[in-house]
């Protein structure tokens, strides 16, 4: 019983794993100027805002797909002069892990890969828009990941009937706002 609650995999395990790109895709793209054309004639620099979300979906036997979510919002003053959304995908076959370790994958590898693409697109939409090209930073899933899983162990510390046997691990995808 002691193995189930170690998150670390044996040598074996890890040699069995396998993370696997099956595809990769955009899934949704959204550009708004609601205040065009006037928002080319404010003047001052635009606040620039990015919000993720992530979303998880079984397909089958150890395929998955991820979906994250970037939101990307300027405004200038009171006035929202874009707001870029891209919505990237991926199918994903993670195979061989115990389900912390296949959770935290999810988490952080397949976020890690599609981030990339999605920054990408956000920047080609924001300069087809007729702004400056944007480059977003990059993003450490790997610490996100972290502070979102130590959130909800204190959560789960402070319920009054503290669920312990970690099934809500496995629903830890986050939504983040930076």
């Amino acid at each position: 019983m002691a193995e189930e609650q170690n998150p670390a995999m044996t040598p074996d395990e890890l040699n069995a794993a396998q993370f696997l790109i099956q595809r990769l895709y955009v899934k949704d793209v959204s550009f708004e100027l609601p205040n065009a054309p006037k928002v080319f004639q404010d003047d001052g620099q635009a606040d620039v805002k990015m919000s993720l979300a992530q979303r998880v979906e079984p397909l089958g036997e150890d395929l998955h797909e991820v979906v994250l979510t970037v939101t990307v919002t300027a405004t200038i003053g009171e006035k929202t002069a874009y707001l870029a959304e891209v919505a990237q995908a991926g199918i994903f076959m993670i195979k061989g892990f115990n389900d912390q370790a296949a959770h935290a994958v999810m988490n952080t590898m397949c976020p890690n890969t599609l981030f990339p693409y999605a920054r990408h697109s956000i920047s080609e939409l924001v300069s087809s828009g007729g702004f400056p090209p944007l480059t977003l930073q990059p993003v450490n899933f790997e610490q996100l990941y972290a502070h979102r899983m130590q959130e909800m162990a204190q959560q789960q510390q402070a319920a009054p009937d503290g669920d312990s046997n970690g099934s809500a691990v496995v629903d830890a995808e986050f939504p983040t706002d930076d």
